[in-house]
């Protein structure tokens, strides 16, 4: 189409005898291309106008589609942008997802790194002073009480042990009066020759048992109260009395590195490492001080407790023993009314598993 408009532009134009352009039939051939040429302007002018809006308005991007297979290809080969942008946010949320991960991994790194430097120091300061090489922070008068604590602690718990012992051998015995006194009245009623003989002894049994369960009720709370004296009162204090010395350690541990650091040379990275380890050094103190007050105030207050606990637990072992031995019924009874000891029901005759913990 292309050549024969520029073939129809550019003929030329012939001139017969008599002054008239062309012949009939050029002259029908020059008007057809000129039609062509003019329907041509006019498409390429609506083309232009529609790709001038086109650039103006701009398409959707979240309507158009791309096509994978080329032009004219299937349908399964559009590939939707929301699509893509769908991938685009998975892909920034998996990155926002792995940098979060990279730093949780990086603070458990960190805390790992903190901790094994922390046991290499307070290993080595152990080591050192079990060798007699290193120091120790010693305070005279709280490790006595400590020590003090210790020994009386170790004896509370024979006397727990001990005690927790004659509560089963007399639980066996009152067992054993129970059972005797049935088989003596059992014998009252079918040996006539003997009745009064079986009988008075049926009775002294049956006495004997019951006076033995309110024992055992006065025993029973003595052990409860030594129990919870020794294992949670002082075990508390003992638990707190091994944070101090773990807390004495690390401070003394510190204490040299700083003091070894001190020594040494004075360099910018030496001053760097030394100001660090005084950080360090003034932070274990804190803890150190603070778990040392700690320590001296629930002595005290151990103390204080175990003197009234144990003279209320005393007065009452001492007063029940004699009464039951004394065979004073009355007085036993009145003994644990007096300290407001409750016995158990009648079905209860063995010691519960905590009254033997």
């Amino acid at each position: 189409m292309t050549d024969m408009m520029s073939k129809a532009a550019t003929m030329e134009i012939p001139i017969n005898s008599n002054g008239d352009t062309r012949t009939m039939a050029e002259d029908d051939g020059l008007e057809q291309a000129a039609k062509l040429q003019w329907s041509l302007d006019e498409k390429l002018g609506s083309s232009r106008g529609d790709l001038q809006q086109v650039m103006v308005s701009g398409p959707n991007l979240n309507e158009t589609s791309i096509v994978s297979g080329g032009y004219g290809g299937p349908a399964e080969g559009i590939i939707p942008t929301s699509s893509i942008q769908g991938n685009s946010c998975s892909s920034s949320s998996a990155s926002m997802a792995d940098e979060k991960n990279r730093g949780v991994a990086v603070e458990k790194l960190e805390n790992m790194k903190k901790w094994g430097l922390n046991t290499y120091k307070c290993t080595k300061q152990m080591i050192s002073e079990r060798f007699g090489r290193g120091s120790r922070t010693v305070d005279l008068e709280l490790e006595a009480q400590i020590e003090v604590l210790r020994d009386t602690r170790g004896k509370y718990e024979n006397v727990l042990r001990l005690a927790r012992a004659l509560t089963n051998h007399f639980y066996n015995m009152v067992q054993t009066q129970h059972a005797l006194g049935d088989t003596f009245a059992d014998l009252s009623q079918k040996s006539p020759e003997l009745r009064d003989e079986f009988g008075y002894n049926a009775e002294t049994q049956k006495l004997l048992c019951k006076n033995g369960e309110t024992l055992l009720g006065a025993v029973n709370f003595f052990v409860s109260s030594i129990n919870t004296l020794v294992n949670k009162t002082m075990e508390d204090t003992l638990m707190t009395i091994k944070m101090y010395e773990s807390a004495r350690l690390e401070f003394d541990a510190y204490r040299s590195d700083l003091e070894e650091l001190s020594a040494g040379p004075r360099d910018a990275a030496a001053l760097a490492r030394m100001d660090a380890a005084q950080q360090q050094y003034q932070v274990q103190k804190e803890k150190y001080e603070r778990l040392r007050s700690d320590v001296t105030i629930k002595l005290k207050f151990l103390e204080e407790n175990k003197v009234k606990v144990m003279h209320k637990q005393l007065l009452l072992f001492h007063n029940a023993i004699s009464a039951y031995f004394a065979g004073n019924q009355q007085q036993l009874e009145q003994t644990l009314k007096q300290f407001n000891v409750k016995l158990r029901p009648p079905g209860a005759d063995k010691p519960s598993w905590l009254e033997e913990q």
